[in-house]
């Protein structure tokens, strides 16, 4: 009798702190975390990940894994692939948000705008389909 494979999903979030790409990523992938998907996705710490943090090196290597970037530089999708292999799916916040949007300057939480929470809710989105996208690949496996 076989069991069924629970597979969990990694996201990756830009850890950009410069810009607002950065900051729409992170708040997106906790909303995908906290309310989306809450018990099928993890996130992976980029920074510890870039430090040589084996388990998340391994989680990426071993379980399908989405990268959010903020912009293009896409430190968050680069950092997957140089240590743990393809990522099953990159979202780019600045294709979402526009270049000049992504790239203007981080805010603080407290100054959430309805405009920022739309480019949330858009980018969260965008991460919910190649989520689903994703797990029916993983159902016919």
């Amino acid at each position: 009798m076989s069991e069924a494979r629970e597979v969990k999903f990694g996201v990756v979030s830009c850890s950009g702190e410069e810009c607002l790409g950065g900051t729409i990523s992170r708040l997106a992938t906790r909303k995908i975390m906290d309310e989306i998907q809450p018990d099928k996705t993890v996130t992976i710490c980029l920074p510890l990940f870039l430090a040589g943090g084996q388990e998340e090196r391994t989680f990426a290597k071993e379980f399908p894994t989405i990268a959010v970037d903020g912009c293009n530089k896409a430190c968050a999708r680069r950092a997957i692939e140089k240590y743990s292999g393809a990522v099953s799916a990159a979202i780019l916040v600045s294709d979402l948000i526009g270049d000049e949007m992504a790239e203007g300057p981080a805010l603080s939480t407290r100054d959430l705008t309805a405009e920022h929470q739309k480019m949330i809710d858009k980018t969260t989105l965008a991460i919910s389909e190649e989520y689903d996208v994703l797990i029916k690949a993983e159902q016919v496996k």
